[in-house]
């Protein structure tokens, strides 16, 4: 099963869910579906799983305690219940590697569940190396019957259509902002009502995300997003741009940065094309609303398209390690240069 959806919209819960009501051992129904119980020894270990950030973060920081040949060969893997297996993006490319998928084909091959009924492994991102996709494909055309492959993805495209085609898709709904924001209003009471607005919007829909956002991280990184715009399509200050990328250095702490920075510059691009398209009731920035009103005069759809494609490219490069300031330099740049054909 393919379970697709927004950052946030609740795909790993669910997944989790699922996991539990297949092997839980003392099962109800609810609504006359099946249901499991949560406080059996099979519920709670898998539940166990639930807080996968900080699972991930201490595995990485025991990869990092090995000596350096052994830290080389050790793939990152959560395994709180001996037939649940959680397969994460490996840092610090943030891709599913092929030692990943070995050990995932092996579990479903030669470890048959022994305490659950059925084995559960859980991707928790698309983004696979090519070889990795590749020895996937076997498992999914000759799944054993006692292990179920779930995989999360927030979109189903970057999968390969070789694996699409051998999966079921289901897709998370977007909730409306009007509901988030009733929501906001009493799981984040401290939130301003300016705030909770911005949050349901800036949420896409997706519950997670609404209810963890940091709006201050948020706006620091969309400023420096809108830095990068503002050299693109109006006259460029580089000296503005280099002082705001300069710190877009190497290491987790600047990979963390620079992926909330093309979060926050997607999301503008987003408005922009909405605004352009003649829909600016949409816009998700909507305390800046008149800025990108501004901005959007005279654009075309063709220069937000290449604009997001550049905004692709300096994501993939972070993944080949690229230099990052640099990176995001020669993408302001090249925006400008497109502008002025």
């Amino acid at each position: 099963m393919i379970l697709a959806g927004p950052r946030g919209a609740g795909k790993y819960t669910l997944a989790m869910m699922l996991a539990q009501s297949v092997n839980c051992l003392k099962p109800s129904e609810s609504d006359g579906l099946p249901d499991f119980c949560g406080v059996c020894s099979n519920c709670v270990r898998i539940g166990a799983a639930a807080n996968l950030e900080t699972l991930v973060d201490e595995a990485v920081a025991a990869r990092d305690d090995l000596r350096e040949t052994d830290k080389r060969e050790t793939r990152i893997l959560i395994q709180t219940h001996p037939d649940v297996l959680v397969i994460p993006p490996d840092p610090p490319q943030l891709m599913i590697k092929l030692g990943q998928v070995r050990q995932a084909i092996h579990a479903a091959y030669y470890r048959p569940p022994a305490e659950a009924r059925r084995a559960v492994t859980i991707f928790t991102s698309s983004a696979f190396m090519k070889e990795a996709a590749n020895s996937l494909l076997k498992l999914l055309e000759e799944p054993p019957d006692h292990t179920s492959l779930i995989l999360l993805t927030e979109n189903p495209q970057e999968l390969s259509p070789t694996i699409r085609s051998r999966a079921m898709i289901h897709r998370l709904g977007a909730l409306p902002a009007a509901e988030l924001e009733s929501l906001l209003a009493v799981r984040r009471p401290e939130l301003k009502s300016q705030d909770r607005a911005l949050a349901a919007r800036l949420a896409m829909g997706a519950v997670g995300r609404a209810l963890s956002i940091d709006l201050g991280a948020y706006l620091s990184s969309r400023e420096d997003a809108l830095v990068i715009l503002r050299a693109a399509i109006q006259e460029p200050d580089y000296s503005a741009l280099f002082h705001a990328t300069e710190s877009y250095r190497a290491g987790a702490d600047g990979q963390e940065k620079t992926i909330n920075l093309l979060r926050a510059l997607s999301s503008l691009l987003e408005d922009l094309l909405l605004i352009v398209a003649g829909t600016p009731s949409l816009i998700r920035n909507i305390d800046i609303a008149a800025e990108l009103g501004r901005l959007a005069e005279g654009l075309s759809v063709e220069w937000i398209d290449s604009a997001v494609r550049a905004v692709v490219q300096v994501e993939q490069g972070m993944r080949r390690n690229l230099l990052r300031s640099l990176s995001l330099d020669a993408m302001a740049v090249g925006m400008a240069a497109v502008g002025e054909r």
